[in-house]
């Protein structure tokens, strides 16, 4: 048998099969050689995400500005805070200084006063209330007085002494003794005031009532001088009977 120097074909055939048009044979450098491996290695494409450590300064800046977001926002709730309490407290109280002797000896020139303006939203004045009031003749004036009688009531001061419908007030609370006489009747929304320093006060004595609307607030709390600090002494006339407005 001749054996022919011709390759086998199958043999022959497998050893000519030539790549496809769509494949590239790579074939890396030497090792001590820098290549296109090295460049590709550098390369990134446009959308592929930012490292780590590309991204931390503007994270760090995000970071900042959330930082003092916060901050302005805190000092701006505190404040409105803030003004929130100071009008919620000077809608409630009222702080008046104690000018003259008119109160005297209860309340003293120099001390300081709280009120409480909301005492008379839902209660009516009581006998012995000590309260604060525009002066009906000049209402851009105060004055504190102490609440002798209501709406209705009789008030006569006669014998140096004060009698509200008929009745004599007990007042442990008063300088002196009136040295004037004189009888009134409570006109309807009205209070009848006076200072506990009887002879040395402006009061209804001499302006009549006070309408209601005039009164600013209840005596709360002595707050000033710190060494005398107290609540302010009112001082309830429970015997004294209750008149209706339209009775005669």
């Amino acid at each position: 048998m001749v054996m022919s120097d011709y390759p086998d074909p199958v043999e022959a055939a497998d050893d000519r099969i030539a790549p496809r048009q769509d494949e590239r044979i790579y074939t890396p450098p030497p090792q001590d050689e820098p290549g296109p491996a090295v460049m590709v290695a550098a390369y990134r494409a446009p959308d592929e995400p930012q490292s780590e450590q590309e991204v931390e300064y503007p994270s760090q800046a995000k970071q900042v500005t959330q930082t003092g977001g916060l901050i302005i926002r805190e000092v701006i709730e505190t404040l409105l805070l803030t003004l929130l309490i100071f009008w919620v407290v000077n809608t409630i109280t009222g702080r008046f200084r104690i000018e003259g002797s008119s109160m005297m000896p209860t309340m003293q020139e120099g001390e300081y006063i709280l009120i409480n303006k909301l005492a008379y939203w839902i209660d009516q004045p009581e006998r012995g209330d000590i309260v604060v009031l525009h002066y009906p003749r000049d209402p851009s004036r105060d004055f504190i007085k102490r609440v002798i009688a209501l709406e209705g009531d009789s008030v006569s001061v006669r014998d140096r002494q004060v009698y509200v419908n008929e009745v004599l007030l007990n007042e442990p609370y008063i300088n002196a003794p009136p040295s004037y006489s004189g009888e009134w009747v409570v006109p309807e929304d009205n209070v009848f005031v006076f200072g506990d320093n009887r002879n040395n006060s402006q009061d209804s004595h001499s302006f009549g009532g006070v309408p209601l609307d005039m009164i600013v607030g209840r005596g709360w709390v002595v707050y000033w001088p710190f060494d005398q600090i107290e609540q302010v002494p009112h001082h309830p006339h429970p015997a004294v009977p209750e008149i209706s407005p339209t009775s005669g």
